[in-house]
């Protein structure tokens, strides 16, 4: 078994969905697993030139691969289903390749109706919290117990491991920057968003051959805290680079690509690909600035600006660089 892992190493939309999906088009996997999260986030991927939006159902579905949610994510039954016909009607099959892990949770309508109060975290209200709370609390429900997805249910463990030459994509969900242990608590989500949330799925650790860390040229993140600097700058940054989320459609707050943190979300990832999107949207702007130990640095051009970046990552892990403008 050898297994890859797209993960965000920011606080989620870097576009994950969009190298996951160039990932899988090399036909080189067998398996796409989503490991984490819930209807809680959206990738964003143009299929034949048609933008599709997914929250849930792993991007394997659009080639035909085998697609699984894993036991680390929680599942919102209405909208798994609605999904299924979203992808249908704009011609993606999901019939006998998209499974659910029998011991992944379900959001219920208790874990809804309890987080559409939120006023103080800022999340999607989407229920997550309150479900993996419950899960942890063993109180929780599985999928193996609700009758209409007895069609979708299967034996995780039994499927990765029924072929050891298994190749599996693990498809990730928000970033690194939001996982309960390394973000800024309490302003996280409730599932892991690191390598680690991957493995703990029951993906054997030696089986990671490779990482692909996804960052933007500079931060964005949907929430309650105060995050983005009062400078004009980056409402024209927010405009430019339409950031809004997938799922909500709320403005994310934008700033200063943070080295310092980027830093420390590669090494703690082992990231051996750091890829990183929106580069164009720096450079129709005109601002090519990072943040590095909080001051703000200004590298003047785009040569300037890749340059630092390559040199401030040459020696960690060995990691192999690009670059991809959206």
């Amino acid at each position: 078994m050898k297994a890859d892992i797209v993960v965000d190493l920011a606080f989620g939309d870097s576009g994950k969905g969009r190298v996951t999906y160039d990932l899988l088009k090399s036909g080189n996997y067998d398996l796409c697993v989503r490991w984490s999260g819930g209807a809680n986030c959206g990738h964003t991927i143009y299929n034949n030139g048609k933008k599709i939006v997914t929250h849930l159902i792993p991007a394997g579905v659009f080639f035909g691969i085998k697609s699984i949610i894993a036991p680390g994510c929680a599942v919102n039954i209405k909208s798994f289903f609605e999904e299924i016909e979203y992808l249908n009607k704009n011609g993606i099959n999901c019939n006998n390749i998209l499974k659910i892990a029998s011991n992944a949770h379900i959001v219920t309508n208790k874990h809804l109706e309890e987080d559409s109060t939120d006023t103080v975290i800022g999340t999607t209200r989407r229920g997550i919290g309150p479900c993996f709370r419950d899960k942890y609390a063993r109180v929780g429900i599985r999928a193996e117990e609700i009758p209409e997805l007895k069609d979708f249910v299967i034996d995780f463990h039994e499927e990765i491991f029924n072929n050891p030459k298994t190749e599996i994509l693990l498809e990730g969900a928000q970033g690194f920057y939001l996982d309960p242990i390394m973000g800024d608590y309490p302003f996280v989500t409730s599932s892991h968003c690191t390598v680690g949330g991957a493995i703990i799925n029951g993906i054997p650790h030696t089986a990671i051959r490779d990482v692909y860390g996804v960052c933007k040229a500079y931060d964005t993140y949907v929430g309650a805290k105060k995050f983005e600097p009062e400078d004009p700058i980056f409402t024209k940054i927010r405009e430019v680079g339409s950031e809004f989320g997938a799922t909500t459609g709320r403005p994310r707050q934008c700033n200063y690509l943070n080295i310092s943190a980027l830093k420390k979300a590669v090494a703690v990832n082992a990231v051996s690909h750091l890829i990183m999107n929106k580069v164009d949207i720096l450079k129709e702007v005109g601002v090519w600035k990072v943040l590095v130990n909080n001051e703000v640095l200004d590298l003047k051009t785009e040569e300037v600006f890749l340059e630092y970046i390559m040199e401030s990552f040459k020696d960690i892990l060995n990691i192999k660089f690009n670059y991809s403008p959206l």
